[in-house]
């Protein structure tokens, strides 16, 4: 699929390590733990363990991409 097929997603494109980069640049781990209560987040927090985790987890990466669209849509007014 191209960006043509799906002009209306705005998480067409995006990785997930882009949209936790993202998420811990604005909210930092600690914050982002507390918005989404998940151990990866809360204990020893890494990019790559939390990657891995929400890989295989999807209904904590439906979380993150949620918070990202929530953030997204904030940020934009």
């Amino acid at each position: 699929m191209d960006s043509k097929e799906q002009p209306r997603n705005p998480l067409h494109g995006l990785t997930l390590e882009r949209m936790l980069t993202d998420l811990v640049d604005y909210y930092g781990w600690a914050e982002l733990g507390e918005r989404i209560p998940v151990r990866c987040f809360n204990a020893d927090p890494s990019m790559s363990s939390s990657l891995r985790f929400l890989r295989k987890t999807p209904w904590a990466r439906e979380k993150v991409e949620q918070l990202y669209l929530y953030t997204l849509r904030k940020t934009q007014r």
